[in-house]
């Protein structure tokens, strides 16, 4: 047996070791490192349609463009500090469930040092030599072999709360470095948010500045009417492309489900082949028996009917065909406010509307009508920060003017999900959204589908 005052020194020691700390290069920044190329062939494919658009255009000169650079940044700012935000809120959520662990950790184990303690000190009280007294006491053998066993059971005890202590001390080593990882991934956090509030009022002034001196010209280009029929041709071809872009990759998706399906038939094919080879195998090497009837053959590869495979995506992956025009009639609006231009009424110099404009105030949020996955995330003339969600089935939503768009191309999104703030970009003068429905690229009344109640 080992003596208390080292038994308890190893323990003290072990209690004073440093955690290991966290390297600089946090698991968040690798991850989102990760996210990031994920999302950059997408967008590298809509930012090459976006320029092939606007090189069609004929006018070069709209006061529009100028706010562009802004009105993106401005963009990208709110979105990454609403990220920022998200992101904080979990991580503290997550120091506080490891302080919490620690705090158990940490009475567990005063407790075990305890329990330690004083079975030393009574082990000490009653001396070292105990087993070789019993042993040499001559007392009965029956009761020399129990009190053996009983100091043997003792000892064992003393082992298991050491090893129980031990586990707990690594334990709370490691919370520690969780712990520092996660303070870490927040000042990090606490760092980008704070530059991300300098690039937005910085771009916020600048904005401001650039509208005071296009004021004038925005109102008279909005006021001609080639150019708001230009932007809506302008969406319309966009519209187009992103069908032909979604439809491309439903193709890609369904053949290579096809091949995932064939190759696993092809595989449980093998698999069968092979299990009736043994079977057949086995059947030959056993003789039957006289009068036995003679055992079946086992089936014949390929014979059995197959089990069908399917490698379907999950509802959590993307919009379902067919499931959104079964919500005609049930959606809700994406924003409540007032409803100030509707589908089909005409412009007082202009044509029809193509959507809905809701009007409320600047940085509302805006709410997908139902599950899609975003497909545009971007600015684009006349519409401001526009963002679009396909829906399956070629049912798109379209939400413009934002202030910002706060979801990625790529990202799945279900009905209520916050994916914009209301604004005023792309020029328009009252701040709000206009928002826009459509199926095979023609866009339809939204109210006929919205549920107002």
């Amino acid at each position: 047996m080992l003596p208390l005052t080292l038994l308890m020194a190893l323990v003290l020691s072990s209690l004073s070791s440093s955690p290991v700390h966290a390297a600089k290069v946090t698991e968040r920044s690798k991850q989102k490192l990760a996210a990031e190329a994920a999302r950059s062939a997408a967008q590298e494919k809509l930012q090459s349609l976006r320029r092939d658009i606007g090189r069609t255009e004929t006018a070069r000169s709209h006061a529009a463009d100028a706010l562009a650079t802004s009105e993106a940044a401005i963009s990208s700012a709110n979105r990454t500090l609403r990220e920022l935000a998200l992101e904080q809120s979990g991580t503290e959520a997550r120091l506080q469930a490891l302080a919490s662990q620690q705090q158990q950790l940490r009475t567990t184990i005063e407790l075990q040092q305890t329990r330690l303690a004083n079975m030393l000190r009574e082990q000490q009280s009653n001396g070292d030599e105990d087993r070789l007294k019993l042993i040499l006491s001559g007392d009965n053998p029956s009761r020399i072999y129990r009190d053996l066993q009983l100091l043997a059971y003792v000892s064992q005890a003393q082992a298991r709360l050491i090893d129980e202590l031990r586990a707990n001390l690594q334990s709370v080593q490691e919370n520690q470095a969780e712990t520092q990882s996660a303070k870490d991934d927040l000042d990090e956090i606490v760092g980008e948010a704070r530059e991300q509030k300098i690039v937005l009022e910085r771009e916020k002034g600048r904005h401001a500045k650039l509208l005071s001196q296009l004021s004038g010209k925005l109102t008279s280009q909005r006021k001609e009417v080639g150019n708001i029929e230009r932007d809506e041709q302008r969406l319309a071809r966009l519209v187009d492309d992103l069908s032909k872009l979604i439809e491309e990759q439903q193709k890609a998706e369904q053949a290579e489900r096809a091949r995932q399906k064939k190759l696993a038939e092809e595989r449980l094919q093998k698999e069968q082949a092979l299990q009736a080879e043994r079977s057949k195998s086995k059947i030959d090497k056993r003789a039957p028996e006289p009068g036995q009837a003679k055992a079946k053959p086992a089936p014949a590869a390929g014979s059995a009917p197959l089990t069908p495979l399917t490698n379907e995506l999950s509802p959590e992956d993307g919009p379902a065909d067919g499931a959104f025009a079964a919500l005609r009639g049930k959606l809700r609006l994406p924003v409540k406010g007032t409803v100030s231009d509707r589908f089909g009424s005409k412009r007082s110099d202009g044509p029809a509307w193509k959507g809905v404009f809701i009007r409320v105030a600047e940085g509302t949020e805006i709410k997908a009508v139902a599950k899609g996955k975003v497909v545009f995330a971007d600015w684009l003339r006349g519409f401001g920060n526009l963002l679009i969600l396909d829906h399956g089935n070629q049912y798109i939503t379209i939400y413009g003017n934002n202030q910002a768009v706060l979801k990625h191309v790529g990202d799945v999104v279900k009905a209520g999900d916050a994916i914009a703030s209301a604004g005023i970009s792309g020029g328009n003068e009252q701040s709000g959204l206009y928002f826009e429905m459509r199926h095979q690229g023609r866009a339809f009344d939204p109210l006929e589908w919205v549920t107002l109640k």
